[in-house]
């Protein structure tokens, strides 16, 4: 939800404090990294009751999360290589905090009570994997009521009013799997308007992009002869065509064409 309605307003805030971050040494790299150590101590935190001393560690890595990305568009580092170890540290820090919540619930004697956050863990993971899997398909699976932003917030609470956790993880797991549920949908109504041949034809041409980008960074860091001039030119090529496809895929949806849009 947070991601969807202030994504450009809190890249407008983000994006100095990462100009600031990049200018003194730190990488999005180094910020990924410790934000994943700072998960693993707010998971210990929790699991030995420390519940304030782990709102402090799980505001510290949400502002690793937060600021990793600016910190790479700073530096003009921002790659595939990146993007992937950002997700898979993420499952990661989520896994180490539902973790911690279920030792301390045994700790507690709370029974089988203690499962209840390996099921939240359940429903986080299969959100994940329905935006992954539905964009190597070519469709979109984003939005919903429980993206990891809002539950880190709802997380957050729960270890601030710990009289109230139980209550918290339970509209935890309600709202997480409703969100599963919602990207479920929505990912198969956009993927019953498309063909195998589109998806195919689709991943066709992201390989050959993929290749022709490969090959010309390939010429330019050996000095071939016009190799930059020519990467300037498909770059060029490439944005404008992405521009028209956007405008394209807009006219559509006002006027309820667009395959999206059809059950």
């Amino acid at each position: 939800m947070f991601d969807g309605r202030w994504r450009g307003a809190v890249d407008a805030k983000t994006a100095p404090v990462g100009s600031w971050l990049q200018r003194h040494g730190i990488t999005a790299d180094v910020l990924t990294a410790t934000g994943l150590i700072s998960a693993a101590a707010t998971a210990v935190a929790v699991a030995f009751g420390a519940f304030y001393l782990a709102v402090v560690l799980l505001t510290l890595t949400g502002a690793h999360d937060l600021f990793d990305g600016p910190v790479a568009k700073a530096a003009g580092t921002s790659s595939v290589r990146g993007a992937f170890f950002d997700s898979v540290t993420d499952r990661v820090a989520d896994a180490l905090l539902m973790g911690g919540v279920a030792w301390y619930l045994v700790s507690q004697d709370e029974g089988h009570l203690a499962l209840l956050p390996l099921a939240i863990l359940g429903a986080m993971s299969l959100i994940s994997y329905q935006r992954a899997k539905a964009e190597a398909l070519g469709l979109e699976a984003k939005g919903g009521l429980m993206e990891r932003a809002e539950r880190m917030i709802l997380l957050g609470l729960s270890f601030l009013f710990s009289g109230l956790l139980l209550p918290i993880l339970w509209l935890l797991l309600v709202l997480t799997t409703a969100t599963a549920i919602g990207r479920f949908v929505k990912v198969w109504k956009a993927a019953t308007a498309v063909s195998p041949e589109a998806v195919s034809a689709r991943r066709s041409a992201e390989r050959d992009s993929r290749w022709r980008e490969w090959r010309e960074r390939t010429s330019i860091e050996r000095g071939e002869e016009g190799a930059v001039e020519r990467w300037r030119a498909r770059r060029a090529q490439y944005v404008t065509a992405r521009a028209r496809r956007g405008r394209r895929t807009r006219a559509r949806t006002r006027l309820g064409r667009h395959p999206a849009s059809r059950s």
